[in-house]
């Protein structure tokens, strides 16, 4: 071996070490690593930040902006409230949930798919009287899965294609990898709806990380030229139902009707009385396209600013608005801001919320005009609340977000626009369309996989250039001496989800990739069932919570221990390899 060799492998043995020890976050420790790269004289000082303008990279952040923008439209509420019903039996909603996961990780990416499902999951279990720990395991590997179909739906896949552009001359296509991550997708999906969550240990012990939401109090409108004016109040229990909204009541000309008023024949401007937490006040609102308690106000905002935010405050003793309406102090009108909702201490609210007398210890659901957060919470002399996210969804604009979406992938799949192009008009078309606040743009960007990207994709290149690729692939080679092509992928295979599943399959892929068309170029045969194998066994993390970040976001809601994942990720990725194997060499021969 050279020296640049020995220099670079002790680099990469040291990232994998410290990936795997933790204590340090992944970005700063490639980052650190190319640094030293770059003072060892290993990475050309030319090309130390090649990686962070690398398709690769732009396309990764480009998509997590997009996936944002079809959440803000409503495409996911669209989709969930007309499919998910908690009287189903656990196997049909594994199934059901895992289908609607694996389709959204195709096109979007897949730890944002998962974000969207994981509160209709757990929603689902607790109707369903059972532990979501049941389902959300599932759940996570059927969006893992997912992302295997589609150029776009993981990292890998996206990776691997600008490695064979640089390789080959020429990427893979949006779909050039469902036909083998079609097939692998299909056969987990099936496993886990029918055995694989069979697999998962029960525990009477309470679910950690799910959190107590705060329930509101709070009003929505039916506006003029609804389809619901006419209807009686208790045909809308069933959306009620399905987005886990309580009507109480209703309110009319100012006046509280008597009881829950379920005969009560709707009118425009009529106000439902509901008790929800604000996700699901805000998916009610968007499923039945009903209006804010000032729907005026409301109107008014959206027109001058670039959008709303909702915004949750506990009001101290001395508060400006303690002892006060919000309608009183002129919150409307001196703040631009809307009082959604009250959470008093699980005691019911029943006049009208914006003529309600506000109490200290009261939380309050604010709407306000973007960026005035800090201008509003401080005139009411309220305390913020940790920020978790909330957001006023553009349901007006749901098939315009899928539209454009739509189109961009039609025009890259047919090779008219390159993919980061097609990407980056779809983020400026949100922007422009206020789909996607630009104020907002950024804070869904994953930053620290960025940099993660912008400096392994360097490190990578240069272990290629030294032969250090060259050095692993012929000692795979050597190793695989004389057996079958299939035998010689399972191995592959298998090398590269084993890192996987301890590593992050970013940084597994870059490696592994080069070392897959280093193979095919020893044994003299074509690289895409090396690069097809690399693509399905990165995104296959499936024994560890730390494989992959969809498996983390579930270990604390579903109250998983680390040894859990194993039990059904095992037999899931011996799975994966007995169907993927037999469909590369079909769709991909060598």
């Amino acid at each position: 071996m050279t020296i640049d060799q020995i220099i670079l492998f002790s680099l990469f043995i040291a990232v994998f070490a410290l990936l795997l020890w933790g204590r340090y976050r992944y970005d700063l420790v490639a980052f650190t690593a190319l640094m030293i790269g770059v003072v060892l004289g290993v990475v050309p000082v030319k090309d130390a930040f090649s990686g962070f303008g690398h398709p690769a990279t732009l396309v990764v952040a480009l998509v997590l902006i997009v996936s944002a923008g079809l959440v803000k439209s409503g495409a996911v509420f669209l989709i969930t409230r007309t499919l998910v019903d908690s009287a189903r039996g656990l196997g049909s909603h594994i199934a059901l949930m895992g289908g609607i996961g694996a389709v959204l990780s195709a096109f979007m990416n897949n730890v944002a798919a998962l974000a969207l499902l994981m509160p209709v999951d757990i929603q689902t279990a607790r109707k369903a009287g059972r532990s979501p720990a049941l389902s959300l395991m599932p759940l996570s590997f059927a969006t893992i899965l997912g992302g295997m179909v589609t150029l776009i739906g993981t990292p890998p896949n996206i990776i691997i294609a600008a490695i064979r552009a640089e390789s080959l001359g020429e990427p893979f296509g949006m779909f050039d990898f469902a036909p083998v991550g079609g097939i692998a997708a299909i056969a987990g999906l099936a496993f886990v709806a029918l055995i694989g969550w069979r697999l998962i240990p029960e525990r009477d012990e309470t679910v950690a990380g799910t959190g107590v939401l705060t329930q509101y109090i709070a009003e929505l409108s039916i506006p003029e030229e609804s389809p619901h004016i006419g209807k009686r109040l208790a045909e809308l229990d069933e959306t009620a139902d399905k987005t886990d909204v309580a009507i109480l009541g209703l309110i009319r000309d100012g006046r509280r009707r008597y009881g829950r008023a379920t005969n009560s024949i709707l009118r425009a401007g009529d106000a439902l009385v509901l008790e929800a937490v604000p996700e699901a006040l805000d998916e009610f609102r968007t499923a039945l396209d009903l209006d804010f308690s000032d729907p005026a106000r409301q109107e008014q905002l959206t027109a001058v600013g670039e959008g709303l935010e909702v915004i949750e405050v506990v009001v101290p003793e001395s508060a400006r608005i303690a002892y006060k309406t919000a309608q009183a102090l002129g919150l409307a009108w001196r703040q631009n801001t809307v009082l959604m909702g009250i959470s008093r201490q699980g005691r019911r609210i029943t006049k009208q919320v914006r003529k309600t007398e506000v109490l200290p210890g009261d939380i309050l659901l604010l709407m306000c005009p973007r960026d005035s957060r800090a201008d509003v919470t401080e005139w009411l002399g309220c305390l913020p609340l940790a920020e978790r996210g909330l957001s006023v969804t553009a349901n007006d604009k749901v098939w315009l977000a899928i539209g454009l979406f739509g189109g961009a992938v039609a025009a890259t799949s047919l090779g008219l626009v390159y993919l980061p192009v097609a990407l980056g008009l779809v983020v400026v078309a949100y922007v422009l369309a206020k789909i996607m606040p630009i104020a907002e743009l950024y804070n869904y960007v994953e930053w620290p996989v960025v940099v993660l990207l912008g400096s392994m994709i360097p490190l990578g290149a240069a272990l290629e250039t030294s032969g250090g690729t060259e050095l692993i692939a012929g000692a795979l080679v050597t190793l695989t001496g004389g057996l079958p092509a299939w035998a010689i992928l399972t191995v592959l295979m298998v090398v590269t989800m084993t890192l996987s599943d301890v590593l992050n399959n970013t940084a597994t892929t870059i490696v592994a990739a080069p070392v897959g068309i280093q193979m095919a170029h020893s044994l003299g045969v074509s690289p895409d069932p090396f690069l097809m194998a690399v693509a399905v066994a990165a995104s296959s993390a499936f024994l560890t919570p730390i494989g992959h970040k969809n498996n983390t976001l579930i270990l604390g809601p579903g109250g998983y221990h680390f040894g859990d994942y194993w039990r059904m990720g095992l037999p899931l990725e011996i799975l994966v390899i007995a169907v993927s194997i037999p469909a590369i060499l079909v769709f991909w021969p060598l």
